[in-house]
């Protein structure tokens, strides 16, 4: 890739200052790494912590920080919080042991005429809202 020379010769003139974000990228960093670990090397409660309660945890520290300054350092840190998820639910439980009801059509599920075989079928389908 080429670079211009004045480009190459501002980039290595003495007395060139850093960019105030790179200053405070790097104080942030450090504080996002700090707060991940405890003094005897441990993972603390904010390593377990998202974007949110980091960005809290900063403030609180006295560093006045951005949602989006601290999701984008975590990002490039590889820092992320815990996903918790629920565990699915099921119509029966795994240890029910209460009888079932028998297939009386022995899975053909054809009718000689209209109304005369009626099948239901009971799904669970997780929803934003709610268990549908």
């Amino acid at each position: 890739m080429q670079v211009a020379a004045r480009t190459y010769r501002a980039w290595k003139a003495p007395g060139r200052q850093v960019a105030a974000r790179t200053i405070s990228d790097a104080v942030l960093a450090d504080a996002l790494l700090g707060a991940r670990t405890s003094p005897a090397g441990r993972p603390t409660p904010e390593s377990l912590s998202g974007r949110r309660k980091m960005t809290a945890l900063l403030r609180r520290r006295g560093l006045a920080v951005a949602h989006c300054t601290v999701d984008r350092l975590m990002r490039e840190l590889g820092m992320h919080g815990v996903r918790r998820g629920k565990q699915p639910r099921t119509a029966t439980s795994s240890t029910d042991t209460a009888a079932r009801a028998g297939d009386l059509l022995d899975r053909d599920f054809t009718a000689p005429a209209p109304n005369r075989v009626w099948i239901a079928d009971f799904t669970y389908v997780r929803t934003w809202a709610a268990m549908v």
